[in-house]
C-alpha cells in the first residue's frame, strides 16, 4: 500500500484520468473529492461489498426461479 501525505486542497493523480483531491479535514475525518470518467465506478468500501455480496447472491439463484421474477399480470388480465 502507498501512504502519502496530503494537506487541504492538495490532490493525487491514479492513472491519467482520476484525481483525488483533500477538500476539508475535521479532526479525524478527512473529506476527498473525486474526479474520474463516469465509465470508472467511485464507491466507498462498504458501499462497494455490498454490491459484490447481492451480485453473488444473485448469482447462485436457480434459474428456474429467475424466469418467474418477471411473471406478473400481463395488460388487461386481472388476479
Amino acid at each position: 500500500m502507498l501512504v502519502l501525505s496530503r494537506q487541504r486542497d492538495e490532490s493525487i493523480i491514479i492513472g491519467d484520468n482520476v484525481v483525488v483531491t483533500v477538500v476539508d479535514v475535521r479532526g479525524d475525518k478527512v473529506r476527498l473529492g473525486i474526479e474520474a470518467p463516469r465509465e470508472i465506478p467511485v464507491h466507498r468500501r462498504e458501499v462497494y461489498e455490498a454490491i459484490q455480496r447481492e451480485n453473488h447472491q444473485a448469482a447462485q439463484i436457480d434459474p428456474h426461479d429467475a424466469r418467474q421474477i418477471g411473471d406478473g399480470p400481463t395488460a388487461g388480465e386481472t388476479v
